[in-house]
């Protein structure tokens, strides 16, 4: 083997010859981004723990989603607050609940330029603010009993015209009972995009200031991932391919981009990734104490989640880094 001087990597690190050997780039074509429709408001609110993310009603959403369509971003995802939240999470599944109403809105503005992603859990809906139906003497999150429930969201979100669903509360065959109940109302070619390696992270915490979906007893950590196993990532990845998921997620991102590597490479599907709230809280809190420069330190945070294997990119950053690409 050549070793030093004949070889010299610095050869290739000059001028033009750096961006011919670039292995990995950033596209417009990765990115999603994440919008929150609350019906409970008039205005448009910025969250105070994720500067400049914000709360939208219903009368602005459409609006949003153009400016993200000419930004030439390819997909939003949309995350409902409800007008009234109950133990069952009723208002997540009407016709006219906020995220089938956003749906439409979005769909009549824009309508396929855009691919709309609709996120499918319960703890935005319920007053307990856990995933799923709760046993309260217990104080256990039901499995089984969820299961119908997702199927009537993901059915709804259907109807009204998403274009993906994508579960999000990590319940036991959720991605089986969604297939199923969306073939058997006519939805087969609607695509499910799980959230198959959902940890139980300190990293999303700004998120339920931003989604109003904090939890009034105990946490999630009997139905999201342990942050130490990998090889149990795997094993729920695995599953919801086996059940019919069509694109898996990864959830955190940067803390987690060996599993986004294992999941891409040992499973060979679509892969997505999201950037999550504490992510984003960070790089923002730290640029704006002037410790980091921010675009420079998100363009590198996003690409290194793309080296490691994401085709897709959820992150509250997808608009700043549009207009960089751009």
């Amino acid at each position: 083997m050549l070793m030093f001087p004949e070889i010299r990597m610095r050869r290739l690190r000059k001028g033009k010859i750096r961006n011919l050997v670039r292995e990995n780039l950033l596209s417009l074509d990765d990115l999603v981004h994440p919008i929150f429709v609350d019906e409970t408001i008039e205005d448009i609110q910025e969250i105070s723990s994720m500067p400049g993310v914000y709360r939208f009603p219903l009368s602005e959403v459409a609006k949003e989603a153009r400016e993200v369509t000419e930004l030439g971003i390819p997909a939003v995802i949309l995350f409902g607050i409800p007008g009234h939240k109950d133990a069952e999470g009723s208002s997540a599944y009407g016709e006219h609940d906020v995220i089938q109403e956003a749906v439409r809105r979005i769909k009549a503005e824009v309508g396929d330029e855009l691919v709309v992603i609709t996120d499918i859990c319960m703890c935005e809906y319920t007053d307990h603010g856990h995933c799923g139906i709760v046993d309260f003497a217990a104080e256990e999150v039901l499995n089984d009993p969820t299961l119908e429930i997702l199927g009537k969201i993901a059915v709804s979100h259907a109807r009204a015209g998403a274009d993906m669903v994508a579960p999000s509360g990590m319940m036991d065959g959720m991605v089986g009972a969604i297939r199923r109940t969306l073939d058997e109302h006519g939805f087969e070619t609607l695509p499910i995009m799980s959230y198959a390696a959902k940890f139980h992270s300190s990293f999303y915490g700004p998120f339920r200031e931003a989604a109003d979906s904090g939890y009034s007893f105990g946490d999630r950590s009997s139905y999201q991932m342990d942050p130490a196993n990998s090889d149990e990532a795997l094993r729920e990845a695995a599953l919801d391919v086996a059940e019919g998921a069509d694109i898996l997620m990864v959830k955190p991102a940067l803390p987690y981009l060996d599993i986004v590597y294992r999941v891409k490479h040992e499973l060979e599907m679509p892969t997505a990734a999201y950037a999550v709230s504490g992510e984003y809280a960070m790089l923002k809190a730290a640029a704006a104490n002037g410790w980091l420069d921010e675009e420079k330190t998100v363009y590198e945070a996003l690409l290194s989640i793309k080296r490691a294997g994401a085709d897709i990119i959820i992150t509250y950053f997808a608009k700043d880094i549009a207009r960089r690409l751009r």
